[in-house]
């Protein structure tokens, strides 16, 4: 088994845990000595860095919100001189300021460990070639990736986004071996590759997909369209970037590197939920310098798995993202994921995992919610009563499982869009009426 810093990634437990300890406190008085949100929110609460002894006081400290973020845009949260800050990265700002975030080179050499650990565990090394077809620039998922790819010694091939045609041909051209985009895109590109006819002329043998939530289903198209092996990432720009989470090549649940995040996952009251039960999942940075994050609330939906894995890694382990709190449809009072949905769709045949959600009122002021799902190739026979049967068996199998009726659609095979980004999928037309 290779490692890529194996004292910490098979640290025991209760070295682990002292570890953690130590740098939870030291987090904690950097936050409260130089940040003067979370001063107050410690005075608030009556308490100091002092008061943490173990690591169970983690539940005395304040929680942290990405409205903190935007509230404080955009450098009130940073606990260095901005002379020390190196880099800085930011959302998009669509839902409102943008959220920046800022590196230390401290911090930057840690990351870059870090995705060198994945990459080591997914099984590449420095003879590999490895395509980075996501956007450079304030999003943390192209510099992110690229420097882990640097620091294992890969060749990395920047290409960004876009022009799939040019990807394909560098992947042709360049020998790729590793690919890194969101699972929306691997698709596309899958598709084009398909068309092409030219997948025994690509040397792929690895994927890594993320930025958004993805199924076994497409795991298991991803791996037979390239004959590779798919790998889950998980990240967000408060705790870093891409890769504070990644499968390893058991595939069995990603492994949050505990040295670096101490992890909670709390249900709706705030209470640590037992293993194997699904709850939001909250972060709290060890070792990040310049934008410590206490008790982060991701809005991920996700669930704490055993720490025990085959791999020999000794790090706390969650399942896939099921989906976001944040992400919540509420149909006519019912609380409904679109995670769920999709794995409702992956189940049925003759359907793709490709699907869009309509939400409107009727002439009532009732919700209605409309599920628009592919057909997969070869599924129309041509008789609109083979059509109807299997609209009505998704819209039963969707019945039983969101409690509420949902409309289908079915459409031809690429009639929804593909995209190099994050796919959008809710489309949320009730305020318009």
């Amino acid at each position: 088994m290779k490692y890529w810093q194996p004292k910490y990634e098979t640290m025991k437990h209760d070295e682990l845990r002292e570890l953690q300890l130590n740098r939870l406190k030291k987090t904690a008085a950097s936050a409260y000595n130089n940040v003067h949100f979370y001063r107050e929110k410690f005075e608030a609460l009556g308490i100091t860095p002092e008061d943490i002894r173990s690591l169970d006081d983690i539940r005395k400290l304040p929680m942290t919100k990405k409205t903190d973020l935007r509230d404080n845009y955009p450098f009130g949260l940073f606990a260095v001189p901005k002379r020390d800050v190196v880099r800085i990265h930011a959302s998009s700002g669509t839902s409102g300021k943008p959220t920046v975030v800022g590196y230390t080179a401290n911090d930057i050499e840690t990351w870059a460990n870090m995705m060198a650990r994945n990459f080591t565990m997914v099984g590449l090394d420095a003879n590999d070639v490895f395509q980075n077809a996501v956007n450079y620039g304030l999003f943390t998922g192209g510099l992110g990736f690229h420097y882990g790819i640097e620091q294992l010694g890969a060749m990395a091939v920047p290409s960004g986004t876009g022009n799939t045609a040019r990807q394909i041909e560098m992947m042709q051209d360049f020998g790729v071996t590793a690919i890194h985009c969101t699972p929306s895109y691997g698709l596309y590109l899958a598709e084009t590759v398909r068309e092409m006819n030219i997948i025994d002329q690509l040397s792929l043998r690895v994927g890594c997909f993320g930025a958004e939530p993805w199924s076994s289903s497409t795991r298991k198209e991803l791996e037979d369209a390239f004959n590779i092996k798919a790998y889950d990432s998980y990240g967000l720009s408060e705790m870093m970037g891409p890769g504070i989470a990644f499968e390893c090549q058991e595939q069995d649940g990603l492994h949050i590197w505990s040295d670096h995040y101490l992890v909670e996952v709390l249900d709706e009251d705030g209470e640590q939920v037992a293993e194997g039960e699904k709850g939001e999942l909250v972060l709290t940075s060890l070792t990040k310098e310049a934008l410590p994050m206490i008790r982060y609330r991701t809005g991920d939906i996700t669930r704490l798995l055993k720490s025990e894995c085959a791999c020999g890694r000794t790090s706390n382990r969650i399942s896939r993202i099921l989906g976001r709190a944040d992400d919540m449809l509420i149909v006519r009072g019912i609380n409904v994921f679109p995670s769920q949905i999709e794995n409702v769709l992956v189940r049925i045949e003759k359907i793709t995992d490709q699907f869009e959600i309509y939400l409107d009122r009727n002439k009532n002021k009732l919700d209605e919610i409309t599920v628009r799902v592919e057909l997969d190739e070869g599924a129309f026979t041509g008789e609109i009563k083979d059509l109807e049967s299997t609209r009505r068996l998704v819209e039963g199998e969707l019945k039983s499982v969101l409690n509420i009726r949902a409309n289908v659609e079915l459409v031809e095979k690429g009639t929804i869009p593909r995209t190099t980004g994050k796919a959008k999928r809710v489309f949320d037309r009730r305020e318009a009426i």
